[in-house]
This record gives C-alpha cells, structure tokens and sequence, in this order.
C-alpha cells in the first residue's frame, strides 16, 4: 500500500525549504529590528475562541474549521487564523499588566478547509505581529510599514498596499443602513453567499469577488465616519506618507474577520492567478475583551508564507543560499580518510559549512558533488599530501589551486568567509 499526502497540503523538500527558511529568517530580523518579539501559541484551541474572536458569520467559521470533539468530550478546532490565539494568551497569562505595548510576533501553520487553488492550502504558513495596548494610529502605520518592510526586503516587487477605516461598531451601524438600502434592490442579481451576508453581516457583501460589478455606486464607508474616526484615519495616512511608505485609500476593503475596527488595509501583488491579496490585517479595539480581558485596543497583521514564496518564483528573484557549502573536502587514501572526517568536524565547530564524501568515490565523482553543492571551495587530501602535512585548496569560482599547511586549513576558511 502507498500513500499520499491530504489534499490541500504539502510536502515542503530540501531544495525548497531553504527559501522558506531565507523568508522566515527576514521576517525574524524584521521584527527584531521592529522590537516584536515571539510567540507560540498551540495549533488547536477551543472552538469558542473562533467563534467568538473571529466571528460567528464569517466564512472561516462557517465553512472552512476544521472542527472536532476530543475524547474529553470538548469541541476543538485546529487554528484558522493567528490573532485570536496570540490574544487569548494575552489575556490568560495577563500579559496585558506589562508596562509597554506588548509587540508580538509568530509564524506557523494555520489550518481551512478551503477550495484548493493557486496558492491557496488546507495547510498553510502565517508570518503574523500583534501590537496590544495602544490605540495610537501610529501604532496602526508601524505595523503596515512592517509588513511593507517584510516584502521589501525578501525581494517581491509590484507590491501595493490598500487602506481603509471601518469605523466603529456605531459607525457600522449606520453605514449599514445606507448598504442595505443599495443593495436590497439588487437582492435577487447577488450571488447566494451574498443574499446571505446581507440578512446577517452586510459589510461583507463588499468583500466577495464575484458580485463586484454589482458595488459600482455603492456608498462608501468613509462618508459615514465620525470625527473620532475619521481623525484616526488621517493620522495614519500621514505617518505612512512621512515614512515613504506608498498607500491607496479603497473604500470597499472589509476584510473577512469581524473583529476589526477603524484602520483595515492588505498587501496585493499580481502573480498567483485569480488571487492578488497575499496579506492583510487592520485594528480590532474590541477583541481583548470579546475573549474576557480588559478594554484593550491592539492592531495587528497576518502574511501568508506560501503566496509570498510562489510571487517570488514567478517574478524569478534570486535569493542569497544560506545553506550553500563553504568546503567538499576530497580524501584520497585510507589514511586521509581518518584526517578529512576529523577536518570536517573542525570546520563545523568554527562555523563553517563543510561536507564530504561517504559513498567512496572517485576523486572526479567527489568534485562533481562538491559543484552540485555549490561549494565555494574544494580541498583534497591525499596521503602523499597528509605525510607533508600539506592540503591542496581550490577556489570553485576561478579555479585557482594553491597548496597550504594542513594545520591552517580552518583558519585560512575561516578568514575568507
């Protein structure tokens, strides 16, 4: 018998997984420099938690759980999404009575059951940060500069950034009135999930892909904001214009998760079919104390890793390889067999990333292998050279050979690292 792997997931191989590590590697250096700092929540929590922290009429919730009772009788879902778990840990470990804004940060699988499509996974990674504490709009434009900064500096190019308030609860309220009162007459041209949301949450009928031919003339939030919010909204524009971080105001952005309050905004970029949102987040002043904590504003963002990866293989950017060897060490006799796996070892300890042959070769088989790993240097060791206590040292780039003193060999690579 064979096996698969589940639809909608993947197998992440060597070759592969070293990109994944670069990209996580930037968004850690990121946030070091941003001052967030890690957090690990667990990958399955209380139902409750989604429910009551992403939304009950969301499309996460209804559709795309993946829920189940465990032998303690108690529903569990498997994390959809990052923030609701981040908060409750604030809330439980009361993290909340440090004091400074408490800055976090956490990357991870998340787990939907969702449509399968280009970049789109049951299984798939989050680069997410939280900022708890603080209702400043300038909290709400550092953490949209630190998404930017993310795409910025792995690479991707074309990457656009769209911003919009959705007020308050009240603001809501009343802008709800005048959608619904657009909309109603169109009722019976929407889509099903739509004529839905519109008896339910009509704020997300602005977010389906499918009816936006119908919003043309559709009132537009920002129209309904109050003076609270429509300050807030200001003040974000102008520290994303004061820090060169460019910004498009779209008045239809929602998002898909009913926690949010004033500031929502995503990342888009063109490359992945049909799909051109590869991150978003926005501000949710309610949801610490939605989950049984106290009223604490927080903001916050989620990057999918897998579309952020497959627009840097479309748009064909070259990334600098980690893993790339520094040194093939080549043995030629048995008893420089004995030296090199000693030599190997001591290059490791002083940091350097040094391979070589277990499989008995030949000495051009074993250079083909050191090409293969892109080796930026290649030493060979026979007896002959092992009794002079010599080491012939090539440079894989130019080809240049010299020959050194075996016992300087770690400090010679060292020293051209």
């Amino acid at each position: 018998m064979s096996f698969q792997k589940s639809p909608g997931t993947q197998d992440i191989l060597p070759g592969s997984v070293e990109r994944w590590q670069y990209v996580e590697q930037t968004a850690r250096d990121i946030c070091r420099r941003f001052n967030f700092r890690e957090i690990r929540t667990p990958m399955f929590e209380s139902t409750d938690l989604f429910k009551r922290g992403v939304g009950e009429t969301t499309d996460i919730v209804e559709k795309e759980m993946y829920t189940f009772t465990d032998r303690g009788n108690r529903s569990i879902t498997l994390r959809p999404e990052g923030t609701a778990g981040v908060v409750r840990s604030y809330v439980e470990n009361k993290i909340y009575g440090e004091p400074d804004v408490s800055k976090l940060y956490y990357i991870g699988p998340m787990f939907r059951y969702e449509r399968q499509q280009a970049g789109r996974y049951r299984q798939f990674h989050q680069f997410g940060v939280e900022a708890l504490g603080s209702a400043d709009p300038a909290l709400d434009a550092e953490v949209i500069a630190l998404g930017y900064t993310f795409y910025t500096e792995v690479g991707l190019k074309g990457v656009r950034v769209e911003i919009n308030s959705i007020g308050t609860p009240a603001v809501r309220a009343d802008f709800r009135d005048k959608l619904l009162a657009f909309l109603e007459p169109k009722r019976e041209l929407l889509c099903k999930d739509c004529q839905s949301r519109m008896d339910r949450n009509p704020l997300r009928v602005l977010d389906c892909k499918t009816d936006q031919h119908h919003f043309e003339g559709a009132p537009s939030i920002l129209d309904s904001l109050d003076e609270e919010c429509r300050t807030h909204f200001d003040k974000v524009q102008t520290y994303l214009t004061d820090m060169g971080i460019p910004f498009v105001i779209n008045p239809k952005l929602v998002r898909g998760l009913d926690y949010y309050t004033h500031t929502a905004f995503e990342y888009k970029a063109e490359g992945i079919g049909a799909i051109d949102t590869i991150g978003g987040g926005g501000r949710y002043n309610g949801l610490v104390s939605e989950i049984g904590g106290p009223e604490q504003p927080g903001v916050g963002l989620g990057l999918g890793l897998e579309r952020t990866i497959m627009l840097l293989e479309h748009q064909a950017q070259q990334l600098p390889d980690p893993h790339r060897l520094d040194v093939y060490l080549v043995a030629l006799g048995e008893a420089s067999e004995r030296r090199v796996t000693q030599l190997t070892y001591e290059l490791r300890k002083a940091g350097l990333r040094a391979e070589r042959d277990y499989l008995g070769r030949k000495m051009k088989a074993q250079l083909k292998s050191a090409d293969r790993f892109e080796a930026r240097y290649t030493a060979i060791l026979g007896d002959d050279e092992l009794a002079r206590g010599e080491i012939a040292l090539k440079e894989m780039a130019t080809g240049e050979q010299k020959v050194i003193p075996l016992d300087q060999l770690v400090q010679e690579l060292a020293g051209n690292k």
